[in-house]
C-alpha cells in the first residue's frame, strides 16, 4: 500500500473545547466543522480530525494516546506554548535516542510531544536504519485486477 496521506481521527465528547485548544495554543486551521466532527490542518501536511460519539461507537481512551509533531525550533515553541498558559507534562529536555523535546496535553487527555532533531548518542546511533525509498517500480503482483 502507497498511501498519498494519513491523518488520525478520534472520537471525543469535547469537541468545541478541542476545537479552541487546537486553534488558541497551536495555531491550527479548522478547515471543516460540521459541530460533531472537525477537520484541523497545523501547517501545510498535518491534519487531525476529532468527531463526537455516533450511536453506539464508543469515545477513544486517550490514555497513552500521543501524536508526534517535529518542528524547526523546539525552544520557540515551548516558549510560546508557555506564554499561552498551557503547563508541560514533560519537562524540555534533550534524549540520547536523538530529539530535544517536551510534551503537553490536550483537553481530551492527548499527549503532544513536540521536539526537534538532535544527533543520537553512540548508544542510539545504531539503532537507525537507512532510509527505504519508495520510488521503486510498484510490485505488479500487487495491482488490483480488474
Amino acid at each position: 500500500m502507497l498511501p498519498t496521506s494519513s491523518s488520525p481521527c478520534i472520537a471525543i465528547t469535547k469537541i468545541a473545547e478541542t476545537r479552541e485548544f487546537y486553534l488558541k495554543h497551536l495555531g491550527a486551521n479548522v478547515t471543516f466543522d460540521c459541530g460533531w466532527y472537525i477537520n484541523i490542518s497545523l501547517g501545510d501536511s498535518v491534519t487531525l480530525q476529532f468527531m463526537a460519539p455516533q450511536e453506539g461507537q464508543v469515545p477513544c481512551n486517550p490514555a497513552g494516546l500521543m501524536y508526534n509533531f517535529r518542528v524547526n525550533d523546539v525552544d520557540q515553541e515551548y516558549d510560546v506554548l508557555m506564554q499561552s498558559g498551557l503547563v508541560p507534562i514533560m519537562p524540555l529536555e534533550d534524549h540520547p535516542w536523538g530529539d530535544r523535546g517536551f510534551a503537553v496535553q490536550d483537553p481530551n487527555g492527548v499527549t503532544l510531544y513536540i521536539y526537534s532533531d538532535r544527533e543520537p548518542s553512540a548508544e542510539f546511533k545504531q539503532y537507525f536504519k537507512a532510509k527505504i525509498s519508495r520510488a521503486v517500480t510498484p510490485n505488479p503482483s500487487l495491482e488490483p485486477t480488474r
